[in-house]
């Protein structure tokens, strides 16, 4: 950005056009804001690919079987076993629940009902297990497709009806699940941003020391959140982009962390500038025009990195990228407009009370970063050498990495409802009819489909053949085990495999236990193809960014090497210290794509103060300036970062606390280890050699003695 660009946006005139402007933009767009958790689409099979046998399946099914209907079970136990009472209770339970809306017109299939069908020869399950201790209600829940928030409600109607004295009562099936996930993500549009401000707040309280400076940040960090929040409901409502609970938890969280970070930058080097120019308006277009272009490159690198997840076969990972990309851009945009605004408008006193008074001396020019920059000067290629070597050791934690996947209940970090039920379940040996196979076949050989089933253990007898379209029918087989655990995956193999095997039968096997199963074969897949495309993205912005291809290199690869060191931990961490059972297929892509796009990031802020001190002091000099100047400020920024990340470990989901536990290590990993050290190191070992093939530091000077010893004279 051009100083006059950046003088216009923060004139005394302009700055409170631009407030005006934008505060206007947020009340406006807060209004559509507050909706964002109703367009919500939280049900696996809109997470599918179209190429996806599961979803072949649905489709095909689409005029049979309702999409929207969600099998549903009330488990009901008694230790000694079920009195007589107790299963008139059960019975009498069933007409009541029957006329909650949301129920279809089946109704209610009871234990008596099911014993009266099984008497006359009808293929239905049985609901109470041979020991007498366990019985179970079915039925189906349908809101239609825009009617997954009505769920928690139908939960709380159903589980006021469901009771019985001195016994266990669990909503389990589908249902279950899905109320339960809904209280797993319950306020999640306000209590998890609260509590992200919180950390937040303290942490620039520290870092500022100053009473009201925390409060510009925060104010900003706000209007983002609502401005881009408000943009994607919009785009969910009219342009079909995919938002679940998942996606909306990581948008608020990267809006906060990244929006703290830019303006941590930002105020530091207006901060310099306000002791170098006695006219506050011309400090902010110098911070501005110094700091805009190294705000607007991580920005980019996040926004673009974020939107390489739009190639995903998954469609909840493709419609994650174009949300975080808007996040970051709409944060990027208010950062640079709105924040200097607001600070020019409050003056020197909003540094109260350690104010930055003009020709006042520069306090990193001898601070800890600077010390470290020189201790490091000593002896760099040793230094690289060492740090390299500690971070390969940490990369061998990823052998103990499983991300095969979660059952259900392995999925939350408490034991929820339909977690107890589906156990109670198991124990008691009765099957979850609610989990099932889909098989869609052609009609002629529809017989031999089924009794290629036959062998298929854990797959209960295949149902009755129903008519879909055509020559095409459909039939069902309850599997006996937990719908997302690898036990029911290896039956949905086996039976896609047994029935592929019938010539001419066109036979696809779906479901619910196939949903993940596919899921999973998705997420595999999008791991291998987004990973390289997110590192070939970065590494072309790099190099237009610094005019370079060497250090470009230098930079992906120590972040790769922090991503694998902090994953490698992590699994560590995951296995020994929170005893968690594995991890999401999906957790690595994620992981990667936040570390690589954020870790990016503080190499960005560091390398472009260095190219810029380089071109009056040279490399390895201005490798001490860049660092001194820019160490605290990249430091504050990665604890804000890592804090608000671990923030998703208040949200009773694995998946999320396993993602911000890896992100945060990996920033602290970054900040701390890779940006202060390892890079640091490298540019001094290499000198003018990282910028080729540009010839900006040709000369490639040696550092003096006392520039290895004295503290530094000047912070340009």
């Amino acid at each position: 950005m051009h100083r006059q660009i950046a003088g216009a946006l923060t004139g005394r005139v302009t700055k409170w056009i631009v407030l005006v402007a934008v505060l206007l933009l947020t009340g406006i767009m807060a209004t559509f804001s507050a909706k964002l958790t109703s367009v919500q689409n939280n049900e696996a099979s809109s997470w599918l690919p179209e190429s996806a046998e599961s979803t072949q399946v649905l489709e095909e099914l689409s005029e049979t079987v309702d999409p929207n209907d969600i099998p549903t079970l009330v488990v009901y136990q008694r230790d000694g076993g079920l009195t007589e009472d107790d299963l008139a209770q059960i019975e009498a339970d069933g007409p009541e629940i029957a006329k909650i809306d949301g129920i279809t017109d089946e109704g209610v299939l009871t234990p008596g009902a099911a014993e009266a069908a099984a008497a006359q020869g009808a293929p239905v399950p049985t609901l109470v297990s041979d020991d007498g201790e366990v019985a179970y209600l079915y039925f189906v829940l349908n809101f239609g497709a825009n009617g997954w928030n009505d769920i928690p409600e139908a939960a709380d109607e159903i589980r006021d009806i469901a009771t019985l004295d001195g016994g266990q009562v669990h909503l389990a099936g589908y249902g279950g699940q899905a109320a339960d996930s809904a209280e797993a993500f319950e306020g999640i549009d306000t209590n998890l941003i609260f509590a992200t401000l919180a950390v937040v707040i303290v942490i620039l309280l520290f870092t500022y020391r100053s009473p009201i400076l925390w409060l510009l940040p925060i104010l900003c960090a706000v209007s983002a959140n609502f401005i881009a929040t408000g943009l994607v409901y919009l785009l969910a409502k009219y342009a079909d982009l995919t938002v679940n609970g998942q996606s909306q938890a990581i948008l608020s969280i990267l809006v906060i962390g990244a929006g703290t970070d830019y303006a941590l930058l930002l105020v530091a080097r207006y901060r310099e500038e306000l002791r170098r120019h006695e006219d506050r308006h011309e400090a902010m277009a110098f911070a501005l025009h110094r700091a805009a272009p190294a705000i607007f490159a991580s920005a980019a690198t996040v926004a673009v990195g974020m939107l390489c997840l739009s190639f995903a076969d998954l469609n909840s990972t493709a419609g994650l990228g174009p949300v975080l990309a808007i996040g970051v851009a709409v944060t990027m945009l208010v950062m640079i407009t709105l924040l200097p605004a607001l600070l020019v408008i409050c003056g020197r006193w909003v540094f109260w009370p350690k104010r930055p008074a003009y020709r006042s001396a520069e306090p990193t020019a001898n601070g800890f970063w600077a010390r470290v920059g020189r201790r490091i000067s000593h002896r760099p290629r040793r230094v690289w050498l060492t740090t390299t070597g500690l971070l390969l050791l940490a990369c061998l934690g990823l052998f103990r990495l499983d991300a095969s996947g979660l059952s259900t209940e392995d999925t939350y970090t408490k034991e929820f409802d339909s977690i107890k039920g589906q156990k109670l379940l198991t124990e008691h040996g009765l099957a979850d009819n609610s989990n099932t196979i889909q098989v869609v076949t052609n009609a002629d050989q529809a017989a031999d489909v089924a009794a290629s089933l036959e062998g298929v253990e854990g797959l209960g007898t295949p149902g009755e053949v129903q008519p879909i379209s055509g020559d095409r029918v459909w039939f069902e087989a309850t599997v006996n085990a937990d719908i997302s655990s690898t036990t029911a995956a290896d039956i949905v193999d086996a039976s896609r495999e047994a029935v592929h095997e019938v010539t001419g039968a066109d036979a696809v096997v779906g479901g619910g236990a196939a949903f993940y199963l596919d899921t999973k074969i998705a997420s595999e897949r999008d791991s291998w193809v987004i990973m390289p495309l997110v590192l070939s993205v970065v590494l072309l912005i790099l190099i237009g960014l610094l005019r370079a291809l060497v250090a470009p290199l230098i930079l992906i690869a120590t972040v790769v090497l922090s991503f694998g060191a902090a994953l490698g931990i992590s699994a560590l961490l995951f296995e020994y210290v929170f005893g968690f059972a594995g991890s999401d297929p999906g957790f690595p892509l994620f992981a990667f794509v936040f570390l690589v796009a954020l870790g990016i990031d503080y190499n960005i802020f560091l390398m472009t103060r260095v190219r810029e001190e380089t071109v009056t002091y040279g490399t390895r000099k201005g490798s001490l300036i860049g660092l001194a100047s820019t160490g605290g400020v990249i430091t504050s920024a990665g604890i804000v970062l890592a804090a608000t990340f671990l923030v998703l470990g208040s949200l009773p989901l694995v998946f999320l606390a396993e993602l911000g536990v890896a992100v945060a290590l990996g920033v602290m990993l970054d900040t701390l280890v890779v940006r202060s050290v390892l890079v640091t190191a490298l540019n001094l070992d290499l000198g003018g050699k990282i910028w080729w093939p540009s010839k900006l530091d040709s000369a490639d000077t040696p550092l003096t003695e006392s520039e290895t010893e004295a503290p530094l004279e000047t912070v340009h």
